[in-house]
């Protein structure tokens, strides 16, 4: 074989058929030789694992997450990086989710302060804020929350208003009506837990605008007809809406209850535009009354007595302005159990500052209307 440096038989990594390898002097220097530092042997002890502890969560993929790493170097970043374990604390009663055996030291920390928080803020994991009324419900106390005095302020403000306008005329009466009606509309919907639900808010308000629309058209003398008929064609609307809507079957009929109520209770606040005059001056004055009367911090079955009395009262001072006298006394104490009901209502099962705020100032009046229409035309 030739000792040229030029020639290299086997840079193609081919070589002859009949050529026999050989080697003619050193093939390899034998003068330097690295020196090869001993590393100490990587060792890991398993921690401590309570026999009756449960056992740790094991996913179906690949589990190599905590494996450790291999060679001097990954050895020495390995010292850098790992961190000390904690026990998890054991899942309490009733959950299905495995809990890890071993978690960091932080999240052992966040974990064992969690439970003296109490009710935490909403996640993406399962744990929800809950209401007012379903805290009550843990603790054991009603879910009614009344809503309160300043609620009951602006019901009062707006009984009088509508007594004030049923006094000037059917067009007077029409502006605070519109505002009871929307406040009808948006809180009921509020008050099942439905929010925006704009479509069944916008039907249910248009709804109460034809009737208003339909009593000033044909008069006081076919108020009736005009509300039955407007209330039967809305239900047929909410009908057609929920039919075009994409929801699932459940949440469609929840859809459904809650616009063709929304509906009906607008529809019905109209009647205070076609009741007797006088008798819409009484039912507001006295549902003013009631309200407020209710809000005052006494015990339960007190501030109920109360509530009634002083609606029956303010239906007596009322009747006494004009001409019902004496028979105002019933139509104040009809429309304060009317609105004692719509109170009740706008207090249970969802809560809420915009629900007290709307149907909790809306409802009273509302309620009252069929009272108040029918009791003004029989003591007419």
């Amino acid at each position: 074989m030739s000792n040229d440096p030029q020639y290299d038989p086997y840079a193609n990594g081919q070589q002859g058929p009949d050529v026999t390898q050989t080697w003619e002097g050193q093939t390899w220097d034998t003068q330097f030789q690295p020196v090869v530092q001993q590393q100490p042997p990587v060792t890991y002890e398993a921690p401590y694992q309570d026999p009756y502890a449960q056992p740790a969560y094991e996913p179906s993929y690949d589990n190599t997450a905590y494996s450790p790493p291999q060679g001097a170097v990954a050895y020495e970043q390995h010292q850098h990086q790992q961190q000390p374990y904690a026990a998890a604390p054991a899942a309490p009663v009733g959950y299905d989710t495995p809990v890890p055996a071993y978690v960091p030291e932080p999240m052992a920390e966040a974990a064992h302060a969690a439970p003296a928080a109490g009710y935490s803020s909403p996640t993406t994991s399962g744990n929800t804020r809950i209401t007012d009324a379903q805290r009550a419900r843990a603790e054991g106390r009603s879910p009614v929350i009344e809503p309160g005095l300043q609620p009951a302020a602006l019901t009062a403000v707006l009984g009088l208003l509508l007594a004030g306008g049923a006094a000037v005329g059917p067009y007077g009466l029409l502006v605070p009506l519109v505002l009871l009606q929307g406040l009808t509309a948006a809180g009921w919907f509020r008050l099942n837990g439905m929010w925006p639900a704009r479509q069944g808010i916008a039907l249910a308000f248009a709804g109460g605008l034809v009737a208003d629309a339909a009593l000033l058209a044909t008069g006081r003398e076919h108020a009736a007809a005009a509300i039955l008929g407007t209330l039967g064609a809305w239900v047929l609307l909410c009908l057609v809406l929920q039919l075009r809507s994409h929801a699932d079957p459940d949440e469609r009929m929840y859809g459904l209850m809650a616009g063709v109520a929304s509906a009906a209770l607008t529809v019905v606040a109209a009647g205070h535009l076609g009741a007797a005059p006088d008798a819409v001056v009484v039912g507001g004055i006295a549902v003013a009354a009631t309200v407020v009367a209710r809000a005052l911090p006494l015990p339960g079955p007190v501030s109920l007595i109360v509530a009634l009395l002083a609606g029956a009262g303010a239906g007596i001072a009322a009747g006494g302005l004009n001409d019902l006298g004496g028979s105002g006394a019933l139509i104040g104490l009809a429309a304060g159990v009317c609105a004692l009901v719509g109170l009740r209502v706008a207090s249970y099962d969802y809560p809420s500052r915009f629900v007290h705020m709307t149907a909790g100032v809306a409802l009273p009046l509302t309620a009252a209307a069929p009272a108040v229409y029918l009791l003004g035309r029989a003591l007419a």
